[in-house]
């Protein structure tokens, strides 16, 4: 899950404290082309206010309607299940891709404990599972793994939260701002590591967390997992080796490293000279992003989260090892 669901959760918990009734809405099974993917939520609170997305704006629209017209009775059963877009001219209607169909539950919240334990744990850096039972309205939040997906079978919701993607910039120079712009459009959480006082003015709070240290202590002390990206983009070796020996090791998705095909090639040299093992130096992306002929700071940002992004949703880049060979 993105930011943007774990925001929505935290509405219902605030709404929920406040007295305030809220219906959740999860999308749990879609049939052609749906504008949102199965686990999408949209929260709606008792005066019409909404926040989240199940569709393009249309079935928003519907939705926050059967609240004010009463087809969401404050006493109606815990879990219901509502579908959009069966007819052609449903789709039409509901702004859905032509053939498009949308199958939500619609829940009560009741008791937001399950909401507070499930933010705690995805704060927590952990992958958790959320079990809906649509007859009473009961959820209970359980450890997942990081291969579950949503599952749905008519009588039980079960679907997967997790922590926000991170990603750890080595080195706060021109390009990690642009890299750190870009990021945070992309819902990664940014940190930022760089021990050279001289680089860090000027950096706002709002564009990333800087974590002190040296930075091979920087990618040990955030608990590197498989959900962090790491790239060294000082392109000075004393600082960017010292974080990759660890970063290697480490469960990261995405090591990286700023540097031209023959910088790239030495690194991995001096890499093996330093004990690190083959199948470590292999995971390291050098020189970093794909193949787009980019030469600007902007455009050399674009095309490393280009390349992260494709990682982190299991594309395939064998054409950029092959060009890049």
């Amino acid at each position: 899950m993105d930011s943007a669901d774990l925001n929505v959760l935290r509405s219902v918990l605030e709404w929920r404290r406040a007295g305030q009734r809220v219906v959740l809405f999860t999308v749990v099974q879609t049939w052609g082309t749906a504008p949102r993917a199965p686990g999408a939520m949209l929260a709606l609170r008792e005066d019409g206010v909404v926040i989240g997305s199940v569709s393009g704006g249309c079935v928003e629209d519907d939705l926050i309607a059967r609240l004010h017209d009463g087809r969401i009775p404050a006493d109606g059963p815990p879990v219901q299940l509502i579908t959009y877009g069966v007819t052609r001219e449903e789709a039409a209607r509901f702004g859905l891709p032509c053939g498009g169909t949308l199958r939500l539950t619609e829940e009560r919240v009741g008791n937001p404990a399950w909401v507070t334990e499930l933010l705690a744990r995805c704060e927590a850096h952990e992958i958790v599972a959320r079990e809906l039972n649509l007859e009473s309205g009961e959820v209970i939040v359980s450890p997942a793994n990081k291969t579950d997906s949503l599952v749905f079978d008519g009588k039980a919701l079960r679907a997967i939260y997790g922590p926000r993607w991170r990603l750890l910039l080595i080195g706060a120079g021109q390009l990690s701002r642009y890299v750190s712009e870009m990021a945070r459009l992309l819902d990664f959480e940014v940190l930022i590591c760089d021990p050279r006082t001289e680089f860090v003015h000027d950096w706002e709070e709002q564009h990333g967390r800087f974590v002190p240290g040296m930075p091979d202590e920087a990618v040990l002390s955030i608990q590197t997992d498989e959900r962090t990206a790491i790239v060294a983009l000082t392109h000075d070796p004393r600082l960017d080796d010292m974080a990759l020996l660890t970063a290697l090791d480490s469960r990261a998705f995405y090591v990286g490293a700023l540097g031209s095909r023959v910088n790239s090639l030495k690194r991995r040299e001096y890499l093996a000279e330093l004990g690190l093992s083959q199948a470590a130096i292999a995971r390291l992306h050098g020189p970093i992003g794909l193949p787009i002929g980019s030469h600007s700071p902007a455009e050399i940002a674009l095309s490393l989260l280009a390349e992260i992004v494709a990682i982190k949703n299991g594309v395939e880049l064998e054409r950029k090892k092959a060009e890049r060979a």
